[in-house]
């Protein structure tokens, strides 16, 4: 294939993915805006596009993608010699809050509780934040701490299993993770993303919701967000509730530096990384889950070798994945939580479908 048959494939290929990007917003009534990045090096390609009430370089909540960057804040520390993923979770949190975190079957298991357990949602622990979250949508002015939504939880909801026995998605995993990242560098969270990535990687554009501003104060407002048809960009409750177990706001551009930074080994090492893959739990078929990481793996018929990815997906129908044999980044989002699913199948059957004609 000469150059410019190359070239004429690209532009037609890409042309496609935007075509599809801007149906897929403008088709639905529901979004009021998208966003989507796609890069890869090796196949000579860098595309920043938005759609809507959204510019291209205009942050925007990326929900449980932000888990990744929990995720690797622990490895990170682990690296560092300060804790230890076998590490009790009773090592680090205050004794009220363990009081009988994990009740199941009349036994109490909190101090059972490993890190690794929180990272893999392997800890059995429920989840606070769907039932807090109608709270939020039912009372513009409603407002928990993020430790009073864990003790809520306590309070409120069951464990599923004993620690290590199953899998269970939980945003009370990472905001145990968040506590424990807090009280092992005597920081806020907000200040340690700055300190450990913003800075480093000229993540300038980025910050924590409610809880922080970017540092180029030249940076646009944050896209909107919507759950149920609610504009909930604004409302602190929301920010408590998802904490550690999201809260990144950021362009794509800066989604990038993180993911290829991670990808090259600059913030942990290829072991660490490597054990953050391997120590996986089931999530659904096709998809493993290891510390913060989404794993697409091949399933014949269901899920086909060319979706191999690995990255996180959030509830407004964010995504951060990063393809090894394309060497390709996917970023994007839809800013509205009935995108939880479909954001991701828009990037594997819109996007990673039509690139792989390249590789």
């Amino acid at each position: 294939m000469t150059k410019t048959v190359e070239s004429k494939q690209k532009e037609k290929i890409l042309s496609s993915i935007e075509n599809s990007f801007r149906k897929q917003r403008q088709k639905d009534n529901n979004l009021k805006s998208a966003a989507l990045l796609v890069s890869s090096e090796k196949l000579g390609i860098h595309l920043n596009l938005a759609d809507g009430a959204m510019d291209p370089d205009q942050p925007a909540y990326m929900a449980s993608v932000g888990k990744i960057f929990t995720s690797v804040l622990i490895s990170m520390l682990y690296e560092k010699n300060q804790l230890s993923f076998d590490d009790s979770i009773s090592s680090y949190l205050d004794k009220e809050l363990l009081h009988h975190l994990h009740l199941y079957n009349e036994v109490d298991y909190s101090n059972e509780i490993k890190i690794k357990h929180l990272l893999n949602h392997s800890s059995g622990l429920p989840d606070n934040f769907w039932p807090l979250l109608e709270k939020v949508l039912e009372n513009p002015d409603f407002h928990m701490s993020t430790q009073e939504t864990v003790a809520w939880a306590k309070d409120n909801l069951k464990p599923h299993f004993p620690p290590g026995d199953g899998f269970k998605y939980t945003d009370t995993n990472y905001h145990l993770l968040g506590f424990i990242i807090e009280k092992v560098t005597g920081l806020p969270f907000h200040e340690v993303l700055k300190q450990f990535f913003f800075e480093p990687l000229g993540m300038v554009h980025s910050s924590f919701l409610h809880q922080s501003t970017s540092i180029d104060e030249t940076t646009k407002p944050m896209a909107d967000f919507y759950a149920n048809q609610k504009n909930i960009t604004n409302h602190k409750g929301y920010g408590s509730l998802d904490y550690t177990g999201g809260g990144i706001v950021s362009t794509r551009e800066d989604m990038l530096k993180f993911m290829k930074a991670l990808v090259s080994y600059e913030l942990v090492g290829q072991e660490t990384l490597e054990k953050m893959f391997q120590d996986k739990m089931k999530y659904e078929t096709g998809i493993d889950y290891g510390y913060g990481i989404m794993q697409f793996k091949t399933i014949p018929l269901l899920m086909p070798k060319m979706f191999n990815c690995w990255g996180h997906a959030g509830v407004t129908g964010a995504y951060m994945f990063y393809h090894p044999k394309m060497d390709a980044y996917f970023i994007g989002t839809f800013n509205d939580f009935s995108y939880a699913k479909k954001g991701v199948k828009f990037m594997l059957m819109k996007v990673i479908m039509q690139l792989a004609k390249l590789s």
